[in-house]
């Protein structure tokens, strides 16, 4: 197999970045113009649209091999992502003009829409070449291609928090029940678009000569248990360890107090599965157990037990549901593994918090609530006119760049959404004066060959 010979860099753009670009675009207009000066239609959404989506497995995001790639492999990876993201930004476009039409002339909810018609026209001269027999064909074509991913990928970054703030504003013309569908679907899509993405963009900086993992727009370890944004030996105990420690220092900035941490079972449990998603999941529900033992005065130790699951005989494979849920293990929109009896992990974590009051426990799931009080000062929201008692205060808060410990109204979902995505699913077992139980199941994706 040859190694790329040479690269050229890619334009340095920083995992942070909040992108500033704006698109002229009414809430339901389809005349964005990308730089390209492409300007997509009525019909190219539609035809898009109705085209099969491919149900994205991690073997396709394998298949090319552990870097550094060779330039066909290359190459391959770039044509494989094409070929799947704009069927994937047509279908979002649909389903925001499908929201009620005053919900979708807000402001902040037309900023999303005229994002993704953006990011559509960015990538569709690509497509329509592809379609005409000229796919990508050279490294220096590839290179093009992954800025234009960079950019992608820099743009959708507050997707979800100025959502939030729009789904807040409308509160009145769209119920509870139809924002936390929506933002289900949203999430999931959003999850599997970023990673097919994502994983494009490691494999390009993983497979240059001189490989600098600070000068990646996305996660990109150099490490040989990488496949892109893949770690084939994830160590969970790690990552709760490192989640735990940030959680903590917002905490002691918050009260003035950490609490102590301590992690049990079987810690060096290794499998492979995808580290920012577990940090993200992880790093929401500490926040919830640490907030409710420091509210709550208690001196016991939050307990994080890793549990791994043998794989079972092929006859013994049960249909597994996410635990104490009767949603199915794999929805039609989540992501196979290579190996469906792949072994997988639970992660108890384990607070003397006090527990869920009973009234509220039938609320968790729900975008719309948080025990979060009204009277708390939520950094970046205004708590003013719609109250702060809501899960979408909390969501339109993140994108001030500031973390904060309120929780279980948008931690609870979003967790459920990323996990239940990869064939997981959370469950929450409360003890109202005591304490909760939050168990994360995390499904294995199978060995990688070296």
């Amino acid at each position: 197999m040859n190694r790329l010979a040479s690269f050229g860099r890619l334009r340095h753009v920083p995992r942070t970045l909040r992108s500033t670009r704006t698109v002229s675009c009414r809430a339901l207009s389809t005349s964005s113009t990308a730089a390209s000066g492409y300007n997509v239609t009525d019909s190219d959404i539609a035809t898009l649209a109705k085209r099969h989506q491919h149900q994205l497995s991690l073997a396709d995001l394998v298949k090319h091999g552990r870097p550094p790639l060779s330039e066909d492999s290359l190459l391959s990876s770039a044509n494989f992502t094409l070929g799947l993201l704009p069927i994937r930004l047509a279908r979002r476009i649909q389903a925001l003009r499908n929201l009620p039409y005053i919900v979708v002339t807000n402001p902040n909810i037309s900023r999303i829409y005229s994002t993704y018609v953006h990011s559509l026209s960015i990538l569709l001269p690509y497509w329509h070449a592809a379609a005409e027999g000229h796919p990508i064909a050279t490294l220096d074509e590839e290179i093009k291609f992954t800025n234009t991913l960079a950019e992608l990928v820099a743009t959708h970054t507050d997707t979800i928090p100025i959502l939030a703030r729009g789904f807040l504003e409308c509160r009145r013309y769209i119920s509870p029940p139809e924002v936390t569908r929506f933002l289900d679907e949203h999430l999931r899509a959003r999850i599997g678009t970023r990673l097919i993405a994502e994983q494009h963009i490691a494999l390009h900086f993983s497979s240059q000569p001189h490989f600098d993992p600070e000068a990646s727009p996305t996660p990109c370890p150099e490490h040989p248990s990488f496949v892109g944004v893949i770690d084939t030996a994830l160590r969970p105990a790690t990552v709760v360890e490192s989640c735990a420690g940030f959680v903590a220092d917002i905490c002691e900035l918050r009260y003035g107090t950490r609490p102590l941490l301590h992690v049990n079972g079987e810690p060096d449990t290794t499998f492979a599965s995808i580290p920012m998603h577990l940090e993200y999941i992880l790093t929401e529900l500490l926040k919830n157990a640490f907030r409710a033992t420091i509210e709550n005065k208690s001196q016991e130790p939050v307990v994080v037990t890793i549990a791994p699951e043998p794989p079972l005989p092929v006859t013994d494979i049960p249909s597994i549901k996410s635990p104490g849920s009767d949603r199915g293990q794999f929805r039609s929109d989540a992501i196979r593994p290579l190996d469906d009896n792949a072994p997988g992990v639970t992660i108890r974590i384990r607070d003397r918090g006090g527990g869920i009051s009973p009234d509220l426990v039938h609320n968790i799931w729900s975008y719309s609530f948080t025990t979060f009080s009204e009277d708390d000062e939520f950094p970046g929201s205004d708590n003013g006119g719609g109250g702060g008692n809501d899960g979408l205060n909390a969501i339109s808060g993140a994108s001030a760049g500031i973390s904060s410990i309120a929780g279980l109204g948008y931690g609870l979902p979003l967790s459920r959404a990323y996990a239940e995505y990869f064939g997981g699913g959370i469950d929450v077992q409360s003890l109202y004066r005591w304490g909760t139980d939050v168990y994360l199941r995390l499904k294995g994706i199978g060995k990688i060959d070296p």
